[in-house]
């Protein structure tokens, strides 16, 4: 009993370790993403020239958008693309093999006509059964092709376009119109720039006017606003302290830019995972670092993509499995870049952090609270002590996400009701009771599931955005 009270007091100290350098660098995450967003903010007014982006001066812009089954949400999310501001794009929408009216409801509104133009193959995927163009809307291009799923339509899209950057877009997605000319911003002050991520916002409880978000408001789930805490804290100090780190991994698959010829010289799309977007970004990281070719990959906290979450368990527990493999699988295609100082600070510092830090986390948060409750029980540890780890881990938790909406409401002030401010707040205490320790669950599942081989992306339900 001793030897085993010893044992269980070790790994508690390790767990209670764990916990305190993750905080650690999540409070060092939240001060660099306050100090950049606030440099973002003083000199923001020097780019804010409208005029400049009405030309064609610029590199134009191909938005891809991959579609499969989103009948409910096509025509909204395609006019809102079709409305960006921005002189020189263009909008590819691949229909992936959908078994509903996705194409039907294209055809219709926008009056396609099949099209017989030469398209390249610098990637694979799918056959291509028809390509159509609009007369009424000569931006618009939609491409019917057998169903690969999402990495192979985004490779259909590239092998298409006729632009120098390719901006990746969900088609249940609505971009804001400015947001093609922010992302513009970053691709102007460094020429080395291969891709550029923006913040996604939940569409849902918003509503809509000539097609295009009016009025931003909170859902009225529990679900929808427990997300809502969950996106700021993601992408207001998690993607935008790695940024400043100069070792940014993710950009939402929701909605991004690439250089186009960077990504084809890469390899494009992987057919044969399901996180295509981390896995490309990682492998863009490798491609210019092995080939000493000077880069940058970039996030800004400013454009916004709106899109439609999950607002029932199933779906949520589904989504977040397959991010978790998602992790998992590009951290273990990519594992020799791990701790080598020749990939920079995406080997020596992000790369390590997602495996311990994101990957494992699940596993120590979870295994950590019944590690806690087994010593006390054998008697390692008193129930002070006890009570105290259970406390500190909820309540720097809760800080944690009340830093995210704070932050959101001194630098992007989205949400104009005071009340939805006090709501997000209110869930940003409530998120780490319950829901943080059933997510945890969630993931622990994928990395399971991962480690069985599994590959698919499960069903996802939507609503649909209606406007």
């Amino acid at each position: 009993m001793f030897l085993t009270g010893n044992f269980l007091l070790g790994i508690t100290v390790l767990v209670i370790f764990y916990f305190f350098a993750l905080n650690l660098l999540y409070i060092i995450l939240v001060v660099i993403s306050y100090r950049s967003i606030r440099k973002f903010r003083d000199v923001d007014s020097i780019f804010n020239m409208t005029g400049v982006y009405s030309t064609n001066l610029y590199k134009p812009v191909s938005i891809i958008a991959p579609a499969y089954n989103e009948e409910q949400s096509i025509i909204a999310s395609v006019n809102a693309l079709l409305n960006i501001r921005y002189a020189n794009f263009e909008v590819i929408v691949v229909n992936d093999g959908s078994s509903d009216k996705t194409l039907q409801e294209l055809i219709d509104y926008f009056r396609l006509k099949p099209d017989n133009r030469y398209r390249p193959a610098f990637l694979d995927h799918k056959p291509i059964r028809q390509i159509y163009s609009s007369p009424r809307y000569p931006a618009l291009v939609v491409v019917d092709k057998e169903n690969g799923r999402k990495a192979d339509a985004l490779n259909a899209g590239i092998n298409m376009a006729s632009k120098e950057l390719i901006c990746a877009v969900d088609a249940d997605s609505i971009l804001e119109p400015d947001v093609i000319v922010k992302m513009l911003r970053v691709f102007m002050e460094d020429e080395k720039t291969v891709a550029v991520g923006g913040v996604v916002r939940m569409a849902n409880g918003c509503t809509y006017k000539h097609r295009m978000i009016d009025q931003i408001r909170l859902p009225k789930s529990w679900l929808g606003r427990v997300q809502a805490v969950e996106y700021l804290r993601s992408f207001l100090f998690g993607r935008v302290g790695w940024d400043s780190l100069d070792a940014l991994m993710v950009i939402s698959g929701a909605f991004g830019v690439f250089d186009r010829n960077a990504v084809i010289r890469a390899g494009g799309y992987l057919h044969d995972t399901v996180g295509e977007d981390m896995e490309l970004v990682v492998r863009l990281h490798k491609y210019h670092r092995q080939n000493n070719l000077p880069y940058r990959i970039r996030f800004i906290f400013e454009p916004v993509c709106w899109t439609e979450v999950p607002e029932d368990y199933k779906t949520l527990s589904r989504q977040r499995n397959r991010w978790h493999r998602g992790l998992a699988d590009t951290l273990y295609r990519h594992r020799d870049m791990l701790f080598r100082p020749a990939y920079g600070r995406v080997g020596t510092i992000a790369m390590p952090y997602f495996l311990i830090g994101e990957l494992l986390a699940p596993l120590v948060e979870l295994s950590g609270f019944f590690i806690v409750a087994l010593s006390w029980w054998l008697g390692a540890i008193n129930i002070s002590f006890a009570l105290l780890f259970l406390s500190f881990s909820i309540v720097l938790g809760m800080i944690l996400s009340l830093s995210a909406v704070l932050l959101e409401e001194m630098t992007s002030k989205r949400y104009e009701r005071a009340t939805d401010i006090l709501i997000l707040a209110l869930y940003a205490f409530l998120e780490n009771i319950g829901y943080r320790q059933l997510h945890a669950w969630w993931r622990i599942r994928g990395l399971v599931d991962f480690l069985r081989g599994k590959r698919d992306w499960g069903v996802m339900v939507r609503k649909g955005i209606k406007t």
